[in-house]
Parts: C-alpha cells; structure tokens; sequence
C-alpha cells in the first residue's frame, strides 16, 4: 500500500474572492491625514481618453479607513507619540462594526514598527478577536501606496484563506488522513497552511507557479537550463522564463487593477487558450479571445450548445485533433459541428474553411508570441538561446509553429504535458522570504549592517523551517540586494554571497549591479552613485521531490502507430499524416514531420520540415 507523504495545494480561492469581491468585510488604521492613499494611488489613467472608464471597487470604503494620530519621520525617529485613547475608541467601533479583519499601515512603519504593534496590543486589549495585518510584517517595504494596497489586499482575503485551509485539514483529518498539508505560493514555493494565511495575498497566483515549477524539472533532467514555459489551457495561455536554472521572479504585479508587492514568479498571462472564441471586429479584422466558450458550452464541436467558433474547433476541423478519441473522457467531438461554425467567420473574411480555421490558429499563435516577446526579448532574452516547454492541454498543439516564428530552436513537451502543474506542486521547496527597505548609498551602509539585517533575517526563517520539520542540511539562504541608480523610480535585484559579507563584497555589488543595467536596458552609468533600496532573503526547504522514472527499454514507432489522417498545416495545405500514440512510444525513436503524437492528456504536432525524438524520460523533444 503506497504512503501518503504529504498533500501540496495549488488553489485559486484567493483569485476568486479578489475578481468576484468576495472579500472579508475590512478596515484600515492608517497615520492621520493618510486615509486617501490606497484610494489616490499613483494616478494612473490605463484608459487615458475614457471618459466612463470604471476605477476598481475600493476594497475598504472610505468610512473604514480611520485615521490614528501619531507620526514616524523618515528616519524612523517617533515625532509624535500613538494616542493610545484614540485606538481604543476605534477598537470598540470596530467591534460594533462587525470587521471581519483589520489592516494598520503607518508611514515609514518599516523603519520604526513600534505603534503599529502596539496599535495592535490594543486592540486585542480592547477585545477585537479578527485577524490583524501589519504593514511591517506584511511587507516591511517603502513606497507608501503598494505597502498599503498589499496588506489591505492581505487582510481582506485572511479570513476567506484561513477559513477554507481550516476547512480543508479538518476534512482531512476526519478522513483519516494525516499526510502534512503545504500550500503552493505565489513565489513558486510552498508553505504550512498557517503561514500561508498570514499573507493570504501572496497565494493569488498559486496556479500558474507550479506549471513553471514542473516545466523547470522537467527542463532540468532533460539537460536544458534556459527555457521559455508555454502553459497553454482553455481559456488563457501563462508564459514565463527560466535562466541558467533559476526560475524568474518578479517583485509586484497587478492584479484586478491593485499592485501587489510580493516575490512571485514572473509569469505573462495572454487571452488565448483551447477555448477561445474567433470573432470579427468592427474594422473587418480577424480577432481571437480573450473571451472564452469555457468547459461549458464549451467549443462547438463539443456538441453542448456552443455555437461560435474556437481554437479547438480549427485543430479539428483541420485534422489535428481525433473526433472519435477526444481527451478527458468526452463523448466524441463534431466537425460537422466545428465546420459549421468556422463557416461563418470564413463567409465574414472571404476565406474557403480551411483557411479561415488555420487563421484562427494563427491570430491566437500572434498572441502568444508577443506574451513570449514581453518576457524575453523586452528583457534582453534572445529566445534563439532558449529551449521552450509546451505543456498544459494546448500548449503541445502550438509549440512547433510558435518556436519556429521566434528562432527557437527546439521544444520540449514533458511526458506529463496535461498534468505538469500537478508535478509542480509535488516538486516545490518550502519557500520563505523577507525583506527591509534602507534606501541609503551603497557606499555609506557598512557590511556589518548588512549582516546584522540578513541574520535577523535567517533567525526568523530557521525558527520556521524548524517548525516545518525541515532538516538542517535541507535549508538554503539567498540573500539578494535592491539597488538602482539614485533618482531612478525601480530597482534591480542581485544576488548576494550566502556569508558575512566584507567591503570588497559591497564595491563588487556596485560593479554587478552596472553589468546588470547593461544587459537589462541596453545602458549603464559607472559614475552615478548606486542606492541599496531593499535587502532580502529566500529561505528554502528543499523538498524531497518524486523520481521522474525513465521508460523501460525496448519496442519500436510501429507498434505506436494508430492510423492515418488528412491534416492541414498552412502553406504546405493538406497531408496525410501517421498518427501515434505517445505512451507507446520508445525511448530514442525518431519521428520526421508532419505527424500527429496523441497522448493520454493533450495531443503533440510535428509540423512538416521538423522532426522529433522521444529521450529515456518519455519527453518529445521537437527540433524546429
């Protein structure tokens, strides 16, 4: 009988609660004269020229925002002490209010957290029993919007995540089941359900990290360490990039129009997937997504009342997909029903069906190409020196042709290409990370600061890993700095040695640091003084990830070989192609373009003038 080790969790109750506002019921204590901020924000017009754009809904109403008489200066220096009388009038309106949770946010309360924590002894004091959020522990960072938009973000959502990872280890237990539950987060590492609830905000792209996760493994023992992931599913396609092993992060993002400041993996997400719809827009043109037919109706070959044409129609239509062994357990899919439907866009466009179908694949395949554009070669990535990953239901489907436009020279579809994220998930360390803003000259903080702030650091994080039951020799530490030229509104982050560091170490960052600004913007300033904005941790957990089996030896193509069939692949027009089945296929066997690859959980093209080979672990690898 197989053992249950542990259970990891990708979740999007996170994401749900932000987009459909399902948020709990929040107020924010924030320095007097500030109650505005997350609501004036930095005063971006996305839609300059909309006179009835929408702004997004304010999470906390301005009547919740309440103001709290007291003031850190820049230095962190306490200029006007916290009014403790004032708290305790807000903590008992708090109670009669029925708050479901409360964010503080004081100015420059990452220099000096004093009130903030003292607001919060208070308030317990007082007999507010809700889950209380702090700046300093949420993200002890400068920049006064994200800081509070990131742990307004963080409040309104503890209660939500809380309270369904409660729900979910009692349902466990009573199950019997005892295996530890861990909680995939946003920086593609996983967590304990209890630090994960404290910042609930940092699961909201739990999903697509552990795609990046699983193509990164599978990247890895295949012998390939810069890739390009393309995680292609019904209605949205997730890019990202992987660099010399290491997968990309990012430290803020917007989400449902509200920043988000935490370490996450850096991933693209465009409007084109399996389901989305083709539609003409009202100059003529050919258009695909981001709308989606969703599983339900679903594509109109599913035969479930759908009627507009997808991305899955055109690869039936045009014989890329089986109608009589479609995926997932469906009930056989319809061309006639497909035909139907890409007719009408064809008769729109003057087209025969054929070609209107192979357009639809090639304005959604646009799309995707300029999500891959956006995070490598607007990034300083030539996508020439990178292997991409296609995985996800779709993403075996385009893989060939996108590498092919981008001057990639090869693919590599994982044996598991449906299910990667699953993989991702059980192959994720734990993850911890930490941050403090100095904004100072680099060359006026002293290494001994430095240590002294990246030590406290590793204490908290040996406290937790310790506590996750994380052996000593399973725990890693990457300290990074952020720094930038003095004037400049963004940072770069670099990675520091994992010692004690000397004043060698600091005039070597400041050297790395101008390096670094060459490749990223194409320029570098050598005698402009360089600030150190943010000093950082990672503490990992390296997890004990599953084997990746290789296959046995032995068998041959013929015995894959499922059938021939009619397949239209653009200018070259319609082939007869051999169809395989991918479980079948050896180890080392050689596959010349076109042909059709059918696996258990998504379906493989090798386009004409391109070949393929299965290596030991089971992978397609593409040439293109």
């Amino acid at each position: 009988m197989t053992k249950l080790e542990r259970i990891v969790h990708g979740t999007t109750v996170a994401t749900n609660a932000l987009l459909e506002g399902k948020w709990a019921r929040t107020c924010l204590l924030t320095t007097e004269g500030f109650r505005d901020v997350l609501e004036i924000g930095r005063q971006d017009r996305p839609k300059l020229y909309d006179l009835f754009c929408d702004r997004p809904l304010t999470i906390v109403p301005r009547e919740w925002r309440l103001e709290v008489p007291e003031r850190v200066d820049a230095k962190g220096r306490v200029i006007r002490p916290l009014k403790e009388e004032e708290v305790r009038e807000l903590a008992h309106r708090i109670v009669s209010g029925k708050i479901e949770s409360v964010a503080v946010v004081f100015l420059f309360s990452f220099l000096n957290p004093i009130h903030e924590h003292r607001v919060r002894e208070i308030l317990r004091e007082e007999g507010v029993g809700v889950p209380i959020s702090l700046s300093c522990e949420v993200l002890p960072e400068f920049r006064e919007y994200e800081r509070t938009s990131t742990t307004v973000l963080t409040a309104a959502l503890r209660p939500v995540v809380e309270g369904y990872l409660s729900r979910l280890v009692k349902t466990l237990r009573a199950r019997g089941i005892e295996a530890p539950l861990l909680v995939m987060q946003s920086n593609g590492g996983v967590a304990a359900p209890a630090e994960a609830g404290l910042k609930a905000a940092a699961l909201l792209l739990s999903g697509p990290a552990g795609g990046v996760i699983g193509a990164r493994r599978m990247g890895l023992i295949s012998g390939y360490t810069n890739l390009i992931t393309l995680d292609m599913g019904g209605t949205s396609t997730d890019v990202s990039l992987v660099r010399d092993g290491e997968i990309t992060l990012t430290s803020e993002r917007v989400i449902a129009g509200r920043p988000l400041r935490f370490p996450m993996v850096d991933v693209h997400t465009v409007g084109a997937g399996g389901g989305s719809i083709a539609w003409i827009d009202a100059g003529g043109a050919l258009r695909v997504g981001p709308r989606s037919a969703g599983a339900v109706p679903g594509p109109a070959c599913y035969g479930r009342g759908g009627m507009e044409s997808t991305v899955t129609d055109a690869h039936l239509l045009l014989g890329h997909l089986p109608a009589d062994r479609p995926l997932g357990g469906l009930p056989r899919l319809s061309p006639e029903r497909a035909a139907e439907a890409i007719r009408r866009i064809a008769h729109a466009l003057g087209l025969s069906v054929d070609k209107a179908a192979w357009g639809i694949l090639e304005v959604a395949e646009a799309t995707m190409e300029r999500g891959i554009r956006v995070i490598s070669v607007e990034r300083g990535h030539d996508p020439r020196e990178f292997t991409l990953v296609a995985f996800g239901g779709a993403g075996p489907l385009h893989g060939a042709t996108l590498a092919r436009k981008l001057g990639i020279p090869r693919v590599l579809i994982p044996v598991q290409a449906g299910v990667l994220s699953a993989l991702g998930l059980v192959s994720a360390d734990l993850i911890h990370t930490y941050v403090r803003s100095l904004v100072t000259l680099l060359d006026q903080i002293s290494p001994h600061k430095v240590n002294e702030i990246l030590d406290g650091f590793r204490q908290d994080a040996e406290r937790i890993l310790e506590g996750e039951g994380v052996p000593r020799e399973r725990r890693k530490y990457r300290p990074a700095a952020d720094l930038r030229y003095r004037g400049q509104a963004y940072e770069l982050s670099l990675p520091l040695p994992d010692r004690p560091l000397g004043e060698g170490d600091l005039a070597e960052l400041a050297q790395e640091f101008h390096r670094e600004h060459e490749q990223r913007y194409g320029y570098s300033a050598p005698d402009e003084p360089v600030e150190l904005v943010n000093l950082r941790l990672t503490a990992t957990g390296e997890a004990d990830a599953p084997e990746i089996p290789e296959l046995p030896r032995g068998g041959n193509v013929r015995e894959a070989f499922l059938e021939t069939r009619r397949a239209y692949f653009g200018e070259s027009g319609w082939h007869e192609v051999p169809v395989y089945a991918r479980e079948k296929l050896p180890p080392g066997a050689d596959l010349s373009g076109p042909a059709v690859v059918e696996g258990i959980e998504s379906t493989c093209l090798v386009p004409p003038r391109s070949r393929a080979h299965v290596d030991v672990y089971g992978n397609l690898i593409l040439e293109t």
